[in-house]
């Protein structure tokens, strides 16, 4: 097994866990919204869980902003490039900086 075959499988999965948490992230902070509108009580033990949430969503939407802007540099669609880049975070700017020769 060589190296870049390891860091494919990682990065698969990685991408995959990221996305169904920033989803689950876009849907308790919507819950939470909703919860506001309409006076309704959310439960005090999730606030913790709704500050991590948060600052995933704010790392990955400053992320995204930076794959926006240097995503042209590498012949990318910017707010293509940087909706994914929310979604899988860290690993899209990893892939946008990567030399082409590690392909």
């Amino acid at each position: 097994m060589d190296l870049k075959f390891i860091k494919k499988k990682i990065y698969i999965f990685v991408k995959i866990i990221s996305t169904v948490l920033i989803t689950s992230a876009i849907g308790l902070e919507s819950w939470n919204t909703y919860a506001v509108i309409t006076n309704t009580n959310v439960p005090s033990s999730l606030n913790p869980i709704f500050w991590i949430e948060r600052f995933a969503m704010i790392s990955h939407f400053i992320e995204g902003i930076i794959a926006a802007f240097y995503a042209p540099a590498r012949q990318k669609i910017p707010i293509k490039y940087a909706t994914y880049t929310f979604f899988v975070g860290t690993i899209g700017l990893l892939e946008l900086f990567e030399r082409q020769d590690d392909y």
